[in-house]
């Protein structure tokens, strides 16, 4: 009896540590889809991401998309026969991502939008995002102050296929186009990197020797766009403005060598996307579409509390 009773005692036993091994095999995988790993902004947010789910108990992995739907496409095929559970996205195009989120939504994988969105309400569960237009008023607003209403300037956008793009031109644009004495003299796209900001505005100067200042859609651009000044001696007499609140640029506005930018919270969206994910996995079905998150201007006057 004593063996039976043994017998028994060890079959349950490899019993629940069975059930136990499927359990923790079966714990839900969220992968963490970033438009590039070529900008330090995009790696905190991708990072941050990772980082948060990673604390809730899940397993996690960050895919770079490189800019390129493409390849954001074929990220989310490899998800999907991957079996991963849920993706916390920064969209690579407003509408090019469009089809690839649905095909997740298809296959029951739960798409949170980080920092971009996309331009329908019926694919991704949730989009959080920064107030990109509230932020760049505010930056109009200490644009037309810190060039006292007049002079010639150049905008470097951001890739044209974002809306975060045109929410961050237009809340500019909300404010400045309202003083007939400030000029846009050239509009051009930077792709929100560094080195492409710097090669173009290096260009625009070529025409447009004269500016006062430059508005930059990201402050990676910002950065290019004081190295291209730099270069031609004119980082004192051009005031820069960037948008996202990067060490770099914080560094320069401390320095007095950028007038201001817009801080985002990359964290806070991160956090927000894990924390939507975690709740999903645990029955919640019902999440706002979109999320805003709340940018702050930073210029000399308050770069002490940063």
């Amino acid at each position: 009896m004593k063996t039976k009773h043994l017998t028994l005692a060890l079959l349950t036993l490899v019993l629940i540590l069975g059930c136990s091994s499927k359990e923790k095999a079966e714990k839900p995988k969220i992968a963490v889809v970033v438009s590039t790993l070529n900008n330090p902004w995009f790696v905190m947010l991708a990072e941050s991401a990772a980082e948060n789910a990673r604390k809730l108990g899940y397993e996690a992995k960050i895919f770079d998309s490189q800019n390129n739907p493409a390849i954001e496409s074929d990220n989310f095929e490899n998800l999907i026969s991957s079996g991963y559970d849920a993706i916390l996205l920064n969209p690579t195009d407003s509408d090019g991502s469009i089809s690839s989120i649905l095909k997740a939504k298809t296959a029951g994988i739960p798409v949170f939008c980080m920092d971009r969105e996309v331009n329908v309400d019926d694919a991704a569960t949730s989009q959080i995002l920064s107030d990109n237009y509230s932020g760049c008023v505010s930056i109009g607003i200490e644009f037309v102050k810190e060039l006292k209403e007049k002079g010639n300037y150049v905008e470097i956008i951001g890739l044209v296929g974002d809306n975060n793009t045109w929410a961050r031109s237009k809340g500019f644009h909300s404010v400045v186009d309202k003083f007939p004495n400030l000029k846009m003299v050239a509009q051009q796209s930077g792709n929100f990197d560094r080195t492409k900001a710097m090669e173009v505005l290096e260009t625009i100067m070529q025409a447009n020797p004269d500016i006062d200042a430059v508005f930059c859609g990201n402050d990676a651009m910002a950065m290019g766009a004081f190295q291209a000044l730099q270069a031609a001696g004119k980082e004192y007499k051009v005031k820069i403005f960037g948008f996202d609140g990067a060490g770099d640029v914080i560094e320069k506005i401390r320095e007095k060598k950028i007038a201001a930018t817009g801080m985002q919270f990359p964290k806070v969206m991160a956090q927000t996307a894990a924390q939507y994910a975690d709740e999903y996995f645990k029955g919640r079905r019902v999440f706002p579409q979109r999320v805003p998150v709340e940018v702050e201007l930073i210029n000399v006057a308050n770069i002490k509390d940063y």
